[in-house]
């Protein structure tokens, strides 16, 4: 594996992992590394140390048991990959503020000033039926992203499903939208 490309998801899944917005459970991050191949971390793997061996490398086309090591997110990033050709990055994370924001409203309406730059109104998406959540979130999720123009979808209860281009950008994007619920809920209590 490219060596530039692990120690930049090293750097990022660390420093999301220090904000807590990965845990021991939740969390994942792939890089797509070709048309039809990406790296996704495996799924036992704790996002704070993150090594070459940490990943695996899968392609679309061989379904080999590489698959079954993967994270247990591997096919919502695999959707995200097919059905959107300028994703490069992909994360999958639970900031506490803004999951816990989601499980009260239907949309984040930012008031600080790097919310209203950077990402403006985000629509909170309700998967309704949480029994089957995992089984639709494959298809659901690359569905949102080609209707609303936006690299990240805030999920009721879930979590962050962001991708860019840039991996310091997604997380930027990530960390700003946390910061902003956080700000949101501790202005409630003022």
């Amino acid at each position: 594996m490219d060596k530039h490309l692990i120690e930049e998801i090293q750097h990022v899944s660390l420093s999301l992992f220090n904000k807590n917005f990965f845990s021991v459970y939740h969390g994942s991050i792939s890089a797509r590394i070709s048309t039809n191949q990406f790296i996704i971390n495996r799924r036992d793997t704790i996002l704070d140390e993150v090594t070459e061996h940490c990943m695996v490398r899968l392609d679309y086309n061989q379904r080999d048991y590489r698959w079954s090591e993967a994270s247990q997110d591997v096919y919502i990033h695999e959707h995200i990959y097919e059905t959107l050709p300028n994703a490069k990055y992909i994360s999958f994370t639970m900031p506490p503020y803004a999951t816990a924001y989601s499980l009260k409203h239907g949309k984040v309406s930012p008031q600080d000033y790097h919310g209203k730059k950077v990402l403006g109104d985000i629509i909170i998406y309700d998967p309704r039926n949480v029994d089957d959540w995992m089984e639709r979130a494959q298809y659901e999720i690359p569905k949102f992203f080609q209707n609303h123009e936006t690299h990240l979808m805030l999920i009721k209860g879930f979590g962050v499903i962001s991708y860019d281009r840039d991996i310091t950008e997604m997380a930027k994007k990530v960390s700003v939208l946390e910061n902003s619920c956080r700000l949101l809920a501790l202005s409630a209590n003022l």
